[in-house]
């Protein structure tokens, strides 16, 4: 038994449709649930699951007050079936190629615990793993029945501080193993998967992945991709990757130059907070004042770039560079 857990947060119909038609059409997977997770979505799950009618695999909807895509996955989690071995997860405005189950599969049944695979994101015309170049497919011994399969060599504790190339919506993992690992429901708009993945590598998990694209990232309400430059989201986003190296920095067993990695990181999230503060005060538009003291609580040194900024426009530069 395979349960997919997918968590809902979408304002335009449709979008769930196609992401679940992708899920009935893959192959030689007999045995599967669908849990739809719907975090308040603004367009109901329900309808979008009523609109496909018959459906290959039983659909569960879940609803509850919004609380993030990890606390979403998180209540799939909790509820997948008592015969379930694997859980696959897929986001709402992703859709997955037929063999992708069918790969993860293989993978898993190798004798592996995770299983994740190159991706399409949002807008690229190169896959993730191209893109990064941060997994190199030869490098890895092949699952002997694809040459496409490989199983994971190296230090993937390491793979994912320094360059993550995990893609949510590709990841199936053995949930007999690690039924516990959560995702962190705090951290709404970056770092609770990286988290889920960290931690599956500090119990010892073995990864495989997939060299070939099975995966498709789609246009929706997407926590990441919504919240680049310019959009009103920015701000709270690097907040959440902010606290989410701290977390690291805290709680993880980074060696030196994972350190150097985070706090190199941290340093350059303040300087985009402190561009995103100066571009609302170049464009007029509304500062949140709550969220950039909350951000000062959090990150005292950003202060020390916010303040000859506030003290240059208020002081007769009608634009500041």
């Amino acid at each position: 038994m395979i349960s997919v857990v997918i968590p809902y947060f979408q304002r335009e119909r449709g979008i769930l449709a196609r992401a679940l038609q992708s899920v009935f059409a893959s192959q030689d997977i007999d045995q599967l649930e669908v849990i739809v997770v719907d975090d308040a979505s603004p367009i109901p799950a329900l309808e979008e699951v009523e609109a496909i009618g018959s459906t290959r695999f039983p659909v569960r909807l879940i609803k509850q007050a919004n609380n993030g895509p990890g606390g979403a996955r998180n209540t799939g989690l909790d509820q997948v079936s008592p015969d379930a071995v694997y859980v696959a997860f897929l986001d709402s405005d992703d859709e997955w190629s037929p063999l992708h189950l069918k790969n993860a599969m293989t993978a898993l049944r190798a004798g592996n615990d995770v299983y994740f695979a190159d991706h399409l994101q949002l807008g690229a015309e190169t896959s993730a793993f191209c893109r990064a170049n941060r997994i190199v497919a030869a490098d890895h011994p092949s699952i002997s029945v694809s040459d496409d399969l490989h199983s994971y060599e190296g230090d993937m504790f390491d793979q994912i501080i320094s360059g993550n190339v995990i893609g949510t919506s590709t990841v199936v993992f053995d949930k007999r193993k690690f039924s516990d690992v959560r995702f962190r429901r705090d951290l709404k708009m970056a770092g609770e998967d990286y988290i889920f993945w960290l931690d599956l590598s500090l119990r010892g998990a073995k990864f495989a992945f997939g060299a070939s694209t099975e995966v498709v990232y789609g246009k929706g309400v997407n926590v990441f991709a919504g919240s680049g430059w310019g959009t009103e989201y920015h701000a709270r986003r690097i907040i959440d990757e902010l606290a989410f190296r701290r977390l690291l920095l805290a709680e993880y067993p980074l060696l030196d130059h994972h350190k150097n990695y985070v706090v190199a990181g941290i340093r350059s999230l303040h300087d985009a907070f402190v561009r995103d503060f100066l571009h609302r005060l170049n464009e007029s538009k509304g500062i949140d004042w709550r969220l950039t003291f909350s951000a000062l609580g959090q990150e005292p040194q950003i202060i020390f770039r916010v303040l000859p900024v506030v003290a240059m426009k208020l002081f007769g530069k009608e634009r500041i560079i």
